[in-house]
């Protein structure tokens, strides 16, 4: 493995790589800088975790120069990358003295367009620069270096025209560099198109699959959320990810899972910019914490010491699959893939083990009765807590965010908890209409004890696709 030295940096950037304690390099940055320094275009197979904001950002910062306009623009998925990536390069430019923006929804314009009129280096995501495209608040004609960081996840939130459209705004002339974890069609006519002879570079994941373990449990759907709790005390843990399909999910999770005395909170698209950054910050300086998220909001963070993941909605596919486990067993350490199953989540984990390429074992499901708390007792006594605990809920605010929602506010969230809790009871205590018409049920609303013995042959029939 060469040195950074190695890799043609100049004595400046060597000395701020020191000052922040770089060692030796990724396998990403030891391949992509040198080219990159050449002002070759690049294709980057590459996960997160693997060091490729560095991979590409240096080569930008030795080979800008500063001359008052915006010469390069770097484009990711979310608001979190964005403020991730603009945070590094600010950190890897400081010996450089340039003025590095990011710019995203869920903010004012107004502070962005000022900003704007000094930025060298533009982090920034689609909606939002196209937002500055159509107000010609951002001058894209002089962009010397263009990056589409995470591509993949651009293509999949349905970025593709987005992305086409910066492209070409941007001028012909340029070294354009794209990293994404897979390499699909869609990537592939992006470099056709808009890229000049690309040099193709694939490194090995990230994740050391040796120290990594991957299991299912296989249980009945209303006994997920007890399983997970039960699994959260009994597993050795520090850091804990959560994964979600459903905004809604991680919020019922989030919510009931402090209800029970963990130190857990969820996070998606639909909360302020302001409390994501806090909630991120608070998981960063944690050492035991459950993050509940979608995948939207996660992609693109780089958390260091995740011990767990736990899938409680199944990823759709396996790539999301790989996304979403990617999270645990970075860097050395041994980490721990743990996907619960109802029966609702067996079509998607069909597909995330098509290719055969993943080992995930089948585990035993612990006793009922060494799962801590039952669904049905739960539901009953949390709609009670909706109504008597909402203090609970301001004071948990007062500790991530530093302080409580206006009453305004607290009045609209008690309706709105309260309502999102009855549908959730639905889906998380018993299966819906839609489920029980799919499963063949018969089950009579008055009949209980019918019910959960047909749940339970039910289930037994469906699980058996998984032995």
């Amino acid at each position: 493995m060469k040195s950074f030295k190695e890799l043609g940096l100049s004595h400046a950037f060597l000395k701020n790589l020191e000052e922040f304690k770089f060692g030796e390099p990724t396998e990403i940055q030891e391949k992509v800088i040198p080219l990159a320094l050449q002002g070759k275009d690049i294709i980057g197979a590459s996960a997160t975790g693997s060091g490729k904001t560095l991979a590409f950002g240096a080569p930008i910062i030795e080979n800008l120069k500063k001359k008052g306009f915006l010469q390069a623009l770097i484009v990711v998925p979310t608001r979190e990358l964005a403020e991730q990536v603009s945070r590094s390069l600010r950190a890897f430019s400081k010996q450089h003295s340039l003025k590095v923006l990011s710019i995203y929804g869920g903010v004012s314009l107004n502070p962005q367009i000022e900003d704007l009129r000094y930025a060298d280096i533009v982090v920034g995501t689609p909606g939002r620069i196209l937002d500055h495209i159509s107000r010609r608040t951002i001058d894209l004609s002089k962009i010397n270096f263009l990056v589409l960081d995470e591509a993949d996840r651009m293509l999949d939130m349905g970025f593709i025209d987005d992305v086409f459209t910066i492209i070409e705004h941007c001028p012909a002339k340029r070294q354009t560099m794209l990293f994404s974890a897979t390499i699909s069609q869609e990537i592939a006519v992006i470099a056709k198109r808009y890229m000049n002879h690309p040099v193709e570079i694939h490194v090995e994941s990230y994740v050391d699959a040796s120290k990594l373990e991957q299991v299912f449990y296989d249980v009945p759907q209303n006994e997920k959320f007890s399983l997970l709790v039960h699994l959260l005390k009994d597993e050795k843990s520090n850091l804990v990810m959560v994964f979600c399909s459903t905004k809604r999910n991680a919020d019922f999770i989030g919510k009931n899972l402090r209800k029970l005395s963990f130190d857990a909170m969820a996070l998606h698209g639909d909360l302020s910019q302001n409390k994501r950054n806090k909630i991120l910050e608070y998981f960063h300086k944690s050492s035991k914490f459950v993050l509940v998220c979608t995948d939207v909001a996660a992609r693109g963070l780089d958390i260091k010491n995740v011990s767990h993941v736990y899938n409680y909605d199944s990823p759709k596919n396996n790539t999301e699959y790989i996304h979403r486990v990617g999270r645990t067993a970075r860097a050395g350490k041994e980490g721990k893939a743990i996907t619960i199953l109802g029966r609702m989540d067996y079509d998607n984990f069909r597909r995330v083990l098509q290719d055969g390429s993943l080992k995930i074992t089948k585990l035993p499901t612990p006793e009922f009765e060494r799962i801590q708390i039952k669904m049905s007792d739960h539901r009953r006594e949390s709609g009670r807590a909706y109504g008597r605990s909402y203090g609970k809920e301001r004071r948990d605010e007062r500790k991530y965010f530093g302080r409580s929602r206006s009453d305004e506010e607290s009045d609209r969230v008690k309706r709105s908890s309260s309502s999102n809790f009855r549908h959730n009871g639905r889906s998380f205590g018993r299966s819906d209409s839609r489920s029980r018409s799919r499963f063949g049920s018969s089950r009579g609303r008055d009949n209980k004890h019918s019910s959960r013995s047909h749940d339970s042959r039910s289930h037994n029939h469906n699980r058996s696709r998984f032995r």
